[in-house]
């Protein structure tokens, strides 16, 4: 994430009667080209449920029951680790999931990709895709990232009025769906007031932890 930007991610809510399937994500990704998004490429974000390992009767409660590791496109060498019940953000280098796998503390118990194709629209940077199970083409949702590139202080985030103006567009489109961004109490994990890549996988935990719950 550039020093100066700061980003929120907007979860896919469907219009009543409506299903999701692929079909809206490429009416999505047509609706941001449509205001004139200039596509730059894909990205992909990776996002793994940990369970652990107990053996015979250890005493489950010296354990975190699970936790969300993430590996984000735009911070190759590190790994992240959200748990959320506890209200922590662990910031690692990604050789912590080597070692995780050696030390057989943690299994994944279920992966998902969040995928798609990267577009710039002037001062933004606005992510749109799909978030899937690795190795399954099996649609769980989809989710947009909308970055500002002008500040990174979400103190003054509220003010940024283009924010809205943006999502009012998108609104404005026939899509079977609007996006919703829910409100985030980062002080609550311990983050400053600067955005930095741990304040967006704060943000997915709770997007992925609704997701998950509303397909078991």
């Amino acid at each position: 994430m550039d020093n100066m930007s700061i980003k929120w991610v907007l979860c896919w809510q469907p219009n009543a009667g409506t299903t999701i399937n692929s079909q809206i994500l490429i009416e999505v990704s047509n609706c941001v080209e449509s205001i004139n998004g200039v596509k730059e490429g894909g990205w992909k974000n990776t996002f793994c449920f940990y369970k652990p390992m107990l053996k015979e009767q250890e005493n489950e409660s010296q354990f975190p029951q699970q936790f969300l590791g993430a590996s984000l496109q735009e911070q190759p060498d590190k790994f992240y680790m959200a748990l959320s019940r506890k209200r922590l953000i662990a910031e690692e280098e990604s050789s912590i999931q080597t070692i995780m796998e050696n030390l057989q503390s943690y299994r994944i118990k279920f992966a998902l990709n969040c995928e798609g194709f990267l577009y710039r629209l002037g001062d933004f940077r606005v992510r749109v895709g799909k978030v899937v199970p690795i190795n399954s083409e099996n649609l769980r949702g989809i989710v947009m990232e909308i970055e500002y590139l002008r500040i990174s202080s979400w103190k003054t985030s509220h003010l940024i009025m283009s924010f809205e103006i943006l999502k009012e567009t998108l609104g404005k489109k026939t899509l079977p769906c609007h996006f919703v961004h829910t409100e985030t109490y980062f002080s609550v994990f311990g983050l400053s007031d600067q955005c930095t890549s741990r304040h967006t996988v704060v943000q997915y935990a709770s997007i992925l932890a609704q997701m998950s719950t509303r397909t078991q």
